[in-house]
């Protein structure tokens, strides 16, 4: 540490220091829950247009420093520039896209001999914990639909990319009023003390498993919660195995593995694996021309050790597998076949680029063992058969499942995790409704005289 209470963030690309901050004191965080729950009810008054327009200046403002937030995530946390300023823009989109819902947001009403009508009203406060892996889109999402439906909001980013979350809130802060928006800087115990504050009342969190199932432990509001995947792939014999094997490769390795709906375990039918794992051994070694850092060494370790133990097991290193020499947390991108469901790699988060590849005989063998994990978040199935695409779609008990494609979908899309993957939708126009509640009034008529 630089300083007592202090977070140090090093680059995952030379390991050098790029900087420190001090992080919040029990103290603050006392304060910022105060003055977020002072100034909510006259943000909530806000009329609904209002609040979709400074959401839109707030889009606005963040596009015209979307550069320099990307050179920020990719200092922080090693993602390329160019990809790191894509993420930027998606989270400008989610920003104008909320802006534009948020004040049509409505609800139902019955007509009878009197009138019934449902409104929908903020929560509240509300905390949002936010991930390093796309740290400005997906704070966006939560800030932004939380915010146009009339919330407050104190945000904690994560401590790996703390950087990036204190530039995000000096772009947007200014476009609210004071307290609506409050960012500080803070590990888990800072994490901690927000979440089981009484004056929280919705908890926004997308991060690990762990830390997910200990804020389910400790708070008393609404949870919103988007944890750890195991995201299956599923390969059907009668798909074009070159073309399978650049699409696990995409989902495995992009980013280096370190997206929420990255592929985590790979089902291959034995009639075309020596065709695929040649093809996914020629893939990965193209993405190691060029690698991408994981976020720090404490993370490459936890990769290498998910490796090591399913090679120690019996699974095969057909590329990658080893840590380079050099600084930085580089990790080559991995194929390991081989592989059983009894390995870690292939039943837990690796969160790394690694494709842990399990052989099966059938295609009904690959969806029973896809849907065996704990985690709910996504699945993906590449198959040439309508029939085995319908049967897996209904069959796989996920947030989402991708045929023939292992990332993408429509805009404003919205999923909800299942299991160990979490609760509530994350995303969308249906996370408008997570982020309020419903009154029903019944209005009847008087008797007069």
């Amino acid at each position: 540490m630089t300083a007592m209470h202090a977070i140090d963030v090093h680059s995952p690309r030379d390991s050098q220091l790029v900087g420190w901050l001090p992080t919040a004191t029990p103290a603050e965080v006392a304060t910022a829950l105060g003055t977020a729950r002072a100034a909510q009810p006259a943000w909530a008054a806000t009329p609904a247009a209002d609040r979709g327009a400074a959401l839109r200046a707030a889009a606005a403002a963040l596009r015209s420093r979307a550069s320099d937030l990307a050179t920020v995530v990719e200092t922080e946390t090693g993602r390329p520039f160019a990809s790191a300023r894509e993420g930027v823009l998606a989270g400008v989109s989610t920003l104008e896209q909320y802006a534009e819902l948020g004040p049509v947001h409505r609800g139902r009403s019955l007509l009878g001999t009197a009138v019934d009508f449902m409104v929908p009203e903020p929560r509240g406060v509300v905390v949002a914990l936010t991930p390093w892996n796309d740290p400005v889109a997906v704070a966006c999402g939560l800030l932004g639909a939380a915010i146009v439906t009339g919330n407050v909001v104190v945000h904690k980013p994560s401590e790996r990319c703390p950087h990036t979350g204190l530039l995000l809130a000096t772009v947007l802060a200014d476009c609210f009023p004071a307290g609506v928006l409050q960012t500080l800087v803070g590990d888990g115990e800072i994490g901690h003390a927000l979440v089981r504050s009484p004056e929280a009342d919705l908890v926004a969190h997308v991060g690990s498993t762990t830390t997910g199932r200990s804020i389910k432990e400790v708070s008393s509001a609404k949870l919103l919660l988007e944890n750890g995947g195991n995201d299956p792939l599923i390969v059907d014999d009668d798909v074009d195995p070159e073309w399978a094997a650049a699409q696990a490769a995409l989902g495995a390795f992009t980013n280096a593995g370190q997206l929420c709906t990255s592929v985590e375990r790979i089902y291959l039918h034995k009639a075309i694996a020596t065709q695929f794992l040649d093809a996914l051994c020629e893939q990965a070694a193209t993405w190691n021309e060029d690698p991408q850092p994981l976020v720090d060494v404490r993370q490459r370790e936890f990769v290498h050790e998910q490796v090591a133990e399913a090679v120690a097991a019996g699974a095969s290193a057909l590329a990658g597998g080893a840590v380079p020499d050099g600084p930085g947390a580089y990790y080559p991108a991995t194929v390991l076949s081989g592989c059983s469901g009894a390995m870690r790699v292939m039943c837990e988060e690796t969160f790394g680029p690694v494709a842990p590849v399990q052989l099966v005989s059938s295609f009904d063998e690959a969806v029973t063992e896809a849907c065996s994990s704990e985690y709910g978040l996504a699945a993906t199935v590449l198959t040439a058969s309508m029939e085995h695409a319908q049967r897996a779609w209904r069959a796989l008990p996920v947030g989402t499942v991708k045929v023939n494609a292992v990332f993408g979908g429509a805009p404003g899309g919205a999923a909800q995790p299942r299991g160990a993957s979490g609760t509530g939708y994350g995303y969308g126009p249906e996370l408008l409704d997570e982020m309020t509640t419903t009154k029903v009034v019944h209005l009847g008529v008087p008797t007069v005289r």
